[in-house]
């Protein structure tokens, strides 16, 4: 009875230990909330994005440094001190941005938008906003256990004087860069998200609904995301998401050790014998949580005269324009840029693209060309430069074959022997004369008069330090 009673004790208390032991590691947060744009109409829900996340982050254990309405200035230096906080913390740490605010995409790369921006142009763009990228980079750039970005700010361009930006943002394939990175998006790439009509955007609302939802591993907190964005919205928003990640993480509750974080993808008949049949609402959320092509692909099909799979239909073709795309800015040649142009004549970023083949014209074209029509996105963006050190040879000259008589060498040439010549012994009464070889006529003739040595080129030679003696050598330098 004794025993039971202390195993009844014992267990309990192992399970909370390795619970809090799980919460204990590090979390650290950075939480931005960009609404007082100077140039273009206030946006009234990302500081109310802000603070709410901030408070979910709080709770779930994070450490959080809030700021909102930051110049391009501020900006970069927030996220440089949040790198220098991961480093001072350590490699276990935990590390999460959340961005509400602004987003473009020119010419293929994301820019997240300060509120101090007011382009007149858009090539005024990277040099006033802030690369996306840059903040990866930095984030990538000092040891941590995990790293999260979340992006509420896929709204539309606010800008009129830039009519050649992509609509939404571009894809970032999380599986290409740093592992254990997580990648979230309010809407899919090249769509636009809303600010909604409550106190919060339809993505922040899911967001922190989900993530309070206990003990469900992180990409089950997205899926849940994913469907209320999608019900929010009628169908109209669906987020997107890219995970590199090779642990477990929870946003309440201990994460479990070894556990599988991807199931098997299945194919478009193995999707299509799934949803037969199904009422087209539940069909829709299967899908929408799945989140892959396939999926979308097998509902398109068979729900093919409904709403919803109208909206599926719709989503897949964007999808696939935007890996597309994708691929064509990572080979950046102008065959590339053609290809994609070939095959979405009527995209938004037709424009871009043949601003960025006119920009390689003359540059030779030597990566290979992806067939874009697969849809399948690259797996690596570090391919060979197109340079002309990497030019492909040019064709070999056609040598003529032409009969030389062949000397004939012997194969066992006499040995050379070294012998120092006989050492020569003077007399002592010998005489030593010195003959000095008078120099050619033409380099020399005698000066006029008598030198003075100042060199300042007034003598009979002419020219710098000519007869003045500069270096003795007539005509000088």
């Amino acid at each position: 009875m004794l025993r039971r009673s202390l195993l009844t004790v014992i267990i309990p208390a192992t399970i909370l230990l390795g619970a809090s032991q799980a919460l204990a590691e590090n979390r650290l947060a950075l939480v931005i909330g960009q609404s007082a744009y100077r140039s273009v109409p206030a946006l009234p829900n990302p500081a109310n994005d802000a603070r709410a996340v901030t408070q979910m982050l709080t709770d779930s254990g994070f450490e959080v440094s809030s700021a909102s309405d930051l110049s391009q200035i501020q900006l970069r230096e927030k996220v440089s001190e949040f790198a220098d906080k991961i480093a001072a913390k350590g490699s276990d740490t935990i590390a999460l941005v959340f961005y509400a605010g602004h987003g473009l995409q020119i010419d293929g790369e994301n820019f997240l938008v300060p509120v101090d921006v007011d382009p007149k142009r858009e090539s005024d763009i990277p040099m006033q906003a802030v690369r996306l990228n840059d903040i990866l980079n930095t984030l990538t750039s000092v040891p941590s256990k995990m790293r999260f970005l979340l992006l509420d700010s896929c709204r539309n361009n606010p800008f009129p004087e830039i009519k050649s930006a992509g609509r939404g943002l571009a894809i970032v394939d999380a599986k290409i860069g740093a592992p254990n990175t997580f990648l979230s998006f309010s809407t899919s790439p090249g769509a636009e998200a809303e600010d909604g009509a409550g106190a919060n955007s339809p993505y922040t609302a899911a967001l922190l609904a989900a993530a309070r939802v206990p003990n469900i591993p992180v990409e089950e907190t997205f899926k849940h995301v994913r469907l209320a964005v999608n019900r929010a919205t009628d169908g109209r928003q669906t987020p997107w998401d890219s995970s590199s990640l090779t642990e477990d993480f929870r946003f309440s509750g201990a994460a479990v050790a070894g556990a599988k974080l991807a199931a098997a993808k299945k194919t478009v008949d193995e999707w299509k014998r799934d949803l037969k049949g199904k009422p087209v609402e539940a069909a829709n959320e299967l899908i929408v949580a799945d989140g892959t092509d396939e999926a979308y692909e097998a509902f398109a099909v068979l729900y093919a005269s409904t709403p919803r799979g109208l909206q599926a239909r719709d989503w897949l073709d964007r999808h696939r324009r935007m890996v597309a795309w994708n691929n064509a800015i990572i080979i950046n040649t102008a065959a590339g840029y053609r290809a994609f142009i070939a095959q979405y004549p009527d995209s938004d970023l037709v424009a871009t693209a043949r601003k960025l083949e006119e920009r390689l014209r003359y540059r030779p074209t030597l990566a290979p060309v992806v067939a874009l029509s697969t849809g399948a996105p690259l797996q690596n963006a570090s391919l060979a430069p197109s340079c002309p050190c990497n030019a492909p040879a040019s064709p070999q000259l056609q040598l003529k074959k032409v009969d030389a008589p062949i000397k004939k060498v012997d194969p066992d040439p006499p040995k050379r022997v070294d012998r120092k010549p006989p050492k020569r012994v003077r007399e002592v009464d010998d005489d030593v004369v010195v003959v000095r070889r008078a120099p050619p006529r033409e380099y020399y003739e005698p000066a006029p008069g008598p030198s003075i040595g100042i060199g300042i080129g007034i003598g009979g030679g002419g020219g710098y330090g000519g007869g003045g003696n500069y270096g003795g050598r007539r005509g000088g330098y």
